[in-house]
């Protein structure tokens, strides 16, 4: 499986907004989306760079989606088809298969500072749901699904410790979050509002459509 080598901040810095690929880093005046001298694309002569295409409008929207939760083509094309059988909104119901990556809802649950943390939390097999060992990073997970933590000391500090750093931190109202076991519930579906991003998800299903 491939992997991205380059720094992080670079993929921030090309679509010109937070993609939180740091975690808690992102937040603080580190960020180099934060320092107007470096709130420019990657690359020498950046500044140069002429007015983008309409289709260059398109690419960057899914782009933007794609970096955010980490995927590769061959995935986001996956789950745009998955979400063009299902009945609704296409670009709202891409962006909530998205939400419920199982990936992306530890980071949501703050038991990982970010989604590539989770990845590694859940490759390493530190999280059950519904008391069965699930190490696959884009499981879905549904409603009433009941995510714990592996009954080992290490899993257990590993996680407490994340949730320490954080002592305000607040699920979202469709996780519900017990920090004392640790451990969380799927109550429902993420809403629109529930995602984050700041996107315009309708340029995306056009881009994947034509």
């Amino acid at each position: 499986m491939g992997r991205y080598l380059e720094s992080s901040c670079k993929l921030c810095r090309r679509e010109g907004v937070k993609l939180m690929l740091k975690g808690i880093r992102c937040e603080t005046a580190k960020c180099p989306v934060e320092k107007k001298q470096r709130n420019l694309a990657p690359g020498m002569h950046s500044w140069r760079r002429g007015r983008i295409s309409e289709y260059g409008v398109r690419l960057r929207e899914k782009q933007k989606i794609k970096r955010y939760y980490g995927l590769f083509d061959r995935q986001f094309i996956l789950y745009f088809q998955r979400a063009e059988r299902i009945k609704g909104n296409t670009g709202e119901t891409l962006l909530q298969l998205l939400e419920r990556r199982f990936d992306n809802v530890v980071y949501k649950l703050n038991f990982a500072p970010s989604r590539k943390a989770a990845r590694q939390l859940i490759c390493h097999g530190h999280l059950h749901i519904n008391g069965h060992k699930v190490d696959i990073s884009d499981y879905t997970v549904k409603i009433g699904d009941k995510i714990t933590i592996k009954k080992s000391e290490k899993s257990l500090k590993r996680v407490k410790e994340q949730l320490e750093s954080n002592p305000n931190f607040a699920a979202q109202s469709w996780l519900q979050l017990d920090r004392t076991t640790p451990e969380a519930t799927v109550v429902a579906l993420p809403t629109r509002d529930d995602i984050q991003i700041p996107v315009e998800e309708q340029l995306v299903v056009e881009f994947c459509s034509r």
